[in-house]
C-alpha cells in the first residue's frame, strides 16, 4: 500500500525540476550570437523563472528572448533619440495644462539639482529613460514648482530590457527576491529587476492560448487584450454593431447609465442572453481574469454569433491597437509588435 501511495504522489507532483546549470547553458545558447556577456543574462533569467515558479521551458525562455530583444536588444538601459526634446516638451505640455507661464518653468529648471548640476543642463545630457526618470524623481521631490507640476507623475513609464511597465512592477513587487536599494522603480531599471517583472507580465498568468503570439500581443496591450479581442469580434457578428477591437470591455470609470461601445453592444442582446444590465456589468468587470472565458455571458455571446456566422470563430484575435508614445516616430500597432516577436521567437526556437 505504502507503494502505491509514494507512486502516486509522483505523478501528482510531475518531473522534477531541471537543474540549474542546464536552464542557464540553453538559456545562453538561445540567445542571439550578438549578446553582451550571455551569462549574466542567463543568471538573471534563470533566477526569475525559480522565483516566481514558473517553468523554464525551451518555449518560455523563447518567448523571455524573444520579448527582450525586440524591445531593447538585450540592453539594461538602451539610449532614446531626442530624449531631451522628449522631456522638455512634456514638461512644457504639463505647465501648459496647468496654466504656468513657460518663463516660470525656466526659472525652475535653473534651479541646481541634487547632483549640483541644474535641471536644464541634465535635461540636455539625458540619453537614457534612467536619466530622465532619475530628473523628474528630482524635481517631484526638490523644487516646490516640481511638486505642482509632477506630483505623483514621472513620465517614464516603462523600464529595463524588456520595457515593462513601473506601475505594473508596483502592483506586483510582493515576493521580489532582491533586497532594494534605493526604490522600486530603480530596480526596474537594473537587469536582474527587469527580467524579473517583464518575465512575470509576460509568463506570471495563465491563458487560454494555442500560440504565443497572442501572449506577446497581450504584452503590448495587456493582460487577456486577446482573448477579450476575439470577444468583441464575437459581440459585433451577434449585434450587427462596429466595435473597436481593442480588447477593452469595460470603458474606465463608466457609470450603469454611461456604458462603453463593447457593454452597450452586449446589452442590446440583453433579451437574447437572458442577462440584465447589472449581470451583464458583473461578468464583463471580470474581463482581467481568466475564468471570464468560462462565463455564461461569453457562451451565450458565442453562441448566437456562430449561429450567424455558420462557422465556429476564434477565441483569440490580436487586438487592433494603434501604439502611442513620444519615442514612436511611425504608425505601429500591436499586431506588428506581436508579429515581429513571434519571428523572434520562431528564429530563437531554431537555434
Amino acid at each position: 500500500m505504502s507503494m502505491l501511495l509514494v507512486a502516486g504522489c509522483a505523478s501528482v507532483t510531475g518531473p522534477p525540476p531541471r537543474p540549474t546549470l542546464e536552464v542557464r547553458n540553453e538559456i545562453v545558447r538561445r540567445l542571439p550570437a550578438t549578446t553582451q556577456q550571455p551569462g549574466s543574462w542567463a543568471v538573471d533569467i534563470q533566477s526569475a523563472f525559480e522565483a516566481q515558479k514558473i517553468e523554464p521551458s525551451s518555449e518560455n525562455i523563447c518567448a523571455v528572448i524573444a520579448i527582450t530583444e525586440q524591445e531593447t536588444g538585450f540592453r539594461v538601459d538602451p539610449p532614446v533619440p531626442n530624449l531631451a526634446k522628449i522631456a522638455r516638451d512634456e514638461i512644457d505640455g504639463r505647465a501648459a495644462a496647468k496654466h504656468v507661464p513657460k518663463f516660470v518653468v525656466d526659472a525652475a529648471l535653473k534651479i541646481r539639482s541634487p547632483n549640483g548640476r541644474s535641471y536644464s543642463e541634465r535635461l540636455k545630457q539625458a540619453r537614457t529613460e534612467r536619466d530622465l526618470s532619475g530628473i523628474f524623481e528630482d524635481l517631484i521631490g526638490s523644487v516646490p514648482l516640481g511638486k505642482q507640476l509632477f506630483a505623483n507623475f514621472n513620465p517614464v513609464e516603462t523600464a529595463g530590457p524588456m520595457q515593462v511597465s513601473v506601475s505594473f512592477a508596483e502592483a506586483n513587487a510582493r515576493g521580489y527576491p532582491y533586497p532594494i536599494a534605493t526604490s522600486l522603480r530603480d530596480e526596474v531599471f537594473s537587469q536582474r529587476g527587469g527580467m524579473y517583472f517583464g518575465i512575470a507580465h509576460l509568463l506570471g498568468y495563465n491563458t487560454p492560448y494555442t500560440r504565443k503570439v497572442h501572449r506577446f500581443a497581450d504584452y503590448n496591450a495587456g493582460w487577456y487584450a486577446s482573448r477579450n479581442a476575439a470577444f468583441q469580434n464575437a459581440v459585433a457578428i451577434a449585434s450587427g454593431r462596429e466595435i473597436a477591437l481593442d480588447g477593452d470591455l469595460l470603458k474606465p470609470g463608466a457609470r450603469m447609465d454611461q456604458p462603453g461601445e463593447t457593454e452597450q453592444a452586449v446589452r442590446a442582446l440583453a433579451n437574447t442572453i437572458e442577462m440584465d444590465d447589472g449581470a451583464i456589468r458583473r461578468s464583463l468587470s471580470r474581463a482581467g481574469r481568466i475564468d471570464f472565458g468560462d462565463s455564461d455571458l461569453v457562451d451565450r455571446v458565442y453562441a448566437i454569433a456562430e449561429q450567424r456566422a455558420g462557422k465556429p470563430l476564434p477565441r483569440a484575435l490580436i487586438p487592433g491597437i494603434t501604439l502611442k508614445s513620444p519615442k514612436i516616430t511611425r504608425t505601429l500597432t500591436t499586431a506588428w509588435f506581436a508579429t515581429r516577436v513571434d519571428g523572434r521567437y520562431q528564429r530563437c526556437m531554431q537555434r
